[in-house]
């Protein structure tokens, strides 16, 4: 009798480590899959966040200088050395903004590709995230598109 209870006993124990362990495995095959969504919408926010900042450098840009510069380097070169820039890029930007990492994608960390056209009447600029189509702006001379986001 008392051989039947220690077996009894080692079931249930062997039985209540399965029932946790495939809790478990059920936990993290229903979180995993939601957490790789979230981090995946909170590197698109991201990328859109700073596309929205080479926009934004480029209008100040084009308003300083009267034209859309034509590299996103020499956008850069010119945000860390104009003094109205430097000046203003904590209540443009937020804090603690650093205008060398403006040309790259938080999401793969490579370069934005920036396209400008000014031989039409009206100078446009489209600015593209090469791993998504996420882009600013368009290059037909549309004044309705100038500074439109895909996604907005």
């Amino acid at each position: 009798m008392a051989s039947r209870r220690v077996v009894q006993t080692a079931l249930q124990a062997v039985l209540a480590i399965a029932i946790i362990g495939l809790t478990y495995f059920l936990y993290v095959s229903i979180t995993a899959p939601y957490e790789a969504v979230e981090r995946q919408k909170e590197v698109t926010e991201m990328t859109r966040a700073r596309m929205n900042d080479v926009r934004t450098a480029m209008i100040e840009y084009q308003r300083a200088n009267g034209r859309y510069v034509s590299t996103i380097d020499s956008l850069i070169m010119w945000m860390n050395t104009d003094s109205t820039m430097i000046a203003s890029a904590d209540s443009l930007f937020g804090m603690g903004f650093s205008a060398d990492s403006l040309a790259f994608s938080p999401r793969t960390g490579s370069r934005f590709e920036l396209a400008v056209n000014d031989t039409s009447r009206v100078s446009t600029y489209l600015i593209d995230d090469p791993d998504s189509d996420d882009h600013i702006g368009t290059l037909s001379g549309s004044l309705t598109e100038l500074n439109a986001s895909s996604w907005e």
